[in-house]
């Protein structure tokens, strides 16, 4: 899973009056209460930080929080309102778990759709029995699943998100990226495109850390923050290259089902699923190269490689697929992030097909 993970969905319980593409009443009675149940740990930070109880080492990192979310309306032009200006202790590691599900043959994951959110390529649980216990079902019905620990979501400024126990230790590049991916979510967002939000977010984020790391006596962090984004780099390449491997024999495959007799198509469904494993070994094989090689032996992504399915190769995409058309479009602005803010919005405005052209291009002028 990548870092941010935008398990908006819980707040969707309170603002849709009907479930809708499997999702039942029990979906939307673990949203409410888990939503409840972080309402109630949350106190505004002046009130934890003056609390005698609370350690010195949670106070400063509440103070850093405050000083980066200070810095997200003030420098990047990100919501000026209360999320992130409390803090809940939710005493576990993951605030929601989300759940993604793709088809055996095909890289195209399941949606849900909302009324308020839209469609979305994912289901987000705040217990992660209740998220594992979906996923079970899921794999029964023959998909590819994957179940991730997301450390914090958006409701997209309908409510007042907190600071969060699952995030507030992380180094402060890392806690500043999630702030402003977070507050993104609540900047720009178009209902039924998962990947145009994950991936405008994350163009906030890269650009948002760069200039907060930018500022004196940064130095030391904003190297080791680069030399991060160089190894993230790679890996995306390498997911990305793989991607195009699976995509293809997707195709392939669809294809020769569609024409093969019935009769014929269990044994050639099972023929396409034999090369897909063999794609999953090499794109392993290829993290181990580059693992042991240019990454001097660094195993943090050896988890997800192991795990390698169609849910988890399309996961990616959502978060990383049109970053590159962001930064374009902001290149194009000048770095001048009201122009770019402005430009997007126009852009959601647009078909999904029209928004990916014009991003893919590397800028389409934007009327």
């Amino acid at each position: 899973m990548n870092l941010k993970g935008a398990g908006l969905l819980a707040v969707l319980a309170m603002l849709t009056g009907c479930a809708g593409d499997g999702v039942g009443l029990g979906y939307y009675w673990q949203a409410v209460r888990g939503q409840f149940q972080l309402w109630q740990r949350t106190r505004p930070v002046a009130d934890v930080a003056a609390d005698q109880a609370t350690p010195e080492a949670l106070r400063k990192r509440l103070q850093l929080a405050m000083e980066i979310r200070a810095y997200a309306s003030r420098e990047l032009g990100l919501p000026d309102n209360d999320s992130y200006r409390s803090y809940a202790d939710l005493q576990r590691k993951s605030v929601v778990w989300n759940v993604f599900a793709a088809p055996p043959l095909s890289l195209q994951t399941m949606s849900w759709c909302f009324p308020v959110a839209g469609c979305v390529g994912y289901l987000g649980y705040f217990g992660e029995a209740d998220a594992r216990s979906r996923a079970d079902a899921l794999r029964g019905q023959g998909l590819d699943v994957i179940v991730g620990g997301v450390p914090a979501y958006s409701t997209l400024g309908w409510l007042s998100d907190p600071l969060l126990n699952t995030f507030i230790d992380w180094p402060e590049a890392e806690l500043a990226r999630l702030i402003f991916h977070e507050l993104a979510h609540q900047k720009v967002y178009v209902k039924d495109d998962t990947e145009f939000n994950e991936s405008f977010a994350s163009t906030v984020e890269l650009v948002g850390v760069r200039r907060w790391l930018s500022q004196p006596g940064k130095e030391a962090q904003r190297e080791t923050f680069e030399r991060g984004l160089v190894m993230q780099s790679d890996f995306a390449t390498l997911v990305r290259q793989g991607r195009e491997r699976f995509v293809a024999l997707y195709a392939e495959a669809e294809t020769a089902l569609a024409r093969a007799e019935p009769a014929e198509r269990d044994a050639l469904r099972a023929q396409f699923l034999v090369r897909k494993q063999a794609l999953i070994e090499t794109l392993q094989a290829e993290h181990r190269t580059m693992r042991d090689t240019r990454w001097n032996g660094y195993t943090g992504y050896d988890e997800w490689f192991a795990g390698i399915n169609n849910a988890r190769l399309a996961s990616v995409g959502f978060y990383q697929g049109l970053v590159p058309g962001f930064e374009a479009l902001l290149k194009a602005e000048g770095g001048d992030l009201g122009r770019w803010y402005a430009r997007v919005e126009k852009l959601g405005e647009r078909s999904p097909t029209e928004r990916r052209t014009a991003l893919q291009a590397n800028v389409t002028p934007i009327p």
